[in-house]
């Protein structure tokens, strides 16, 4: 037998994970505990809906500002498309109130974005669930301040973030998922602020 050949043997047929899976697994905790947070938080209702939006803005601006110091639009060329802090901005304005960052971030690496835009990209697929809610709302102004969660509604966002994750070769999956945590906590901290 080959020097070695026992080893590669021994990883046939065994499943290593990608870090989409990894991301996910090791942010599971996290995303339930900032749903259960937010839970609470009546959407259909004018308060409720604007604490909802100063939360998020209050995360989303800073962890924006962070990627945009990292190059974010070297790694995705299609970033103002991606960028929410525009449409959370104008949400808050139609609703009497204005985004503000209310934590602070560190500066991303890298790997640090993929993680950071795995929790905002990730965020999309929740944004559609509330959208509904929302629409159930029966002050219409909640319905008419709704460009934050349909940003990027009919695009393909999500496709073509996982597609560059995959393809990352040199990602160090482990600042990746330090920084999607990191993300999760910073929407933690900036809901208990709203």
């Amino acid at each position: 037998m080959l020097a070695g050949a026992s080893d590669v043997s021994i990883q046939v047929g065994r499943s290593f994970p990608g870090l989409r899976e990894r991301l996910r697994d090791a942010t599971a905790a996290a995303h339930r505990e900032l749903d259960a947070q937010l839970s609470s938080v009546d959407l259909t209702v004018l308060s409720g809906y604007r604490r909802f939006l100063q939360a998020s803005a209050g995360a989303l601006l800073p962890l924006e500002a962070a990627l945009v110091d990292a190059g974010v639009a070297r790694m995705f060329p299609d970033w103002l498309e991606r960028s929410r802090g525009a449409a959370i901005a104008a949400d808050l304005g139609q609703l009497g109130s204005a985004a503000q960052s209310t934590v602070s971030v560190p500066p991303l690496t890298r790997s640090g974005m993929l993680g950071t835009l795995y929790v905002l990209e990730g965020s999309r697929l929740g944004a559609k669930f509330l959208l509904k809610m929302v629409a159930d709302a029966g002050d219409p102004r909640i319905g008419e301040a709704t460009a934050y969660l349909s940003h990027g509604a009919g695009q393909r966002l999500w496709q073509s973030f996982l597609a560059k994750l995959a393809s990352e070769q040199a990602c160090d999956g482990d600042e990746a998922i330090e920084a999607a945590c990191a993300a999760f906590a910073a929407f933690e901290r900036a809901a208990d602020r709203a």
